[in-house]
């Protein structure tokens, strides 16, 4: 199989599969039905504007600080790995999109509701890799993460999910296209 196409297998099972806990969850044992989950009549609303436009800044903040010379190692393993996948603007679109979606689900509207917005917010960066024991850069990473996560953990309770995953999108699309910039240079 390709890589391409594992990568667009992962977005979806990201996608479509990481949600399954919480659906399980809300509508089996909260009795809640999947429109009320998916907070249906919030998508098109200024929130969702607000969370798009938080998770643009946010990433060109990352971006500006990891250029810096502290996370110039780290920069480039990521960097590497993304530029290895050979990712086009649609792929980016698409699993900026299956991630924020996808994740959002699972963290902020199934775990969130276990372990709050706080504890949430350590277990998403933990999962990705960012609190690092042995790495002390990839942790000053995640702990610049983590203001970024709070505020999506903290607007999805205040705003609603599409704030949420649109600032997720955001962030992670500003990401992907920093690095195929990067790769179109060279």
């Amino acid at each position: 199989m390709t890589s391409k196409r594992k990568i667009y297998l992962l977005g979806l099972l990201t996608l479509f599969a990481f949600p399954v806990p919480t659906f399980i969850y809300r509508i089996i044992w909260q009795s809640e039905s999947f429109y009320e989950i998916m907070e249906l009549d919030l998508f098109w609303n200024l929130n969702t504007l607000n969370g798009l436009a938080f998770g643009i800044i946010y990433a060109q903040l990352a971006v500006f600080l990891l250029k810096k010379p502290v996370f110039k190692n780290e920069l480039n393993k990521q960097q590497q790995m993304i530029r290895q996948l050979n990712l086009n603007k649609f792929d980016a679109v698409f699993l900026s999109l299956c991630a924020g979606i996808g994740e959002e689900l699972l963290f902020r509207a199934g775990i969130q509701l276990w372990l709050g917005p706080v504890i949430t917010t350590i277990v998403f960066i933990a999962v990705h890799g960012y609190y690092h024991p042995k790495n002390w850069r990839m942790s000053l990473y995640g702990l610049l993460l983590t203001p970024f996560i709070l505020v999506l953990s903290f607007g999805y309770d205040y705003w609603s999910l599409w704030f949420a995953a649109a600032a997720h999108f955001a962030y992670d699309w500003v990401l992907f296209n920093e690095s195929s910039l990067e790769n179109n240079t060279r």
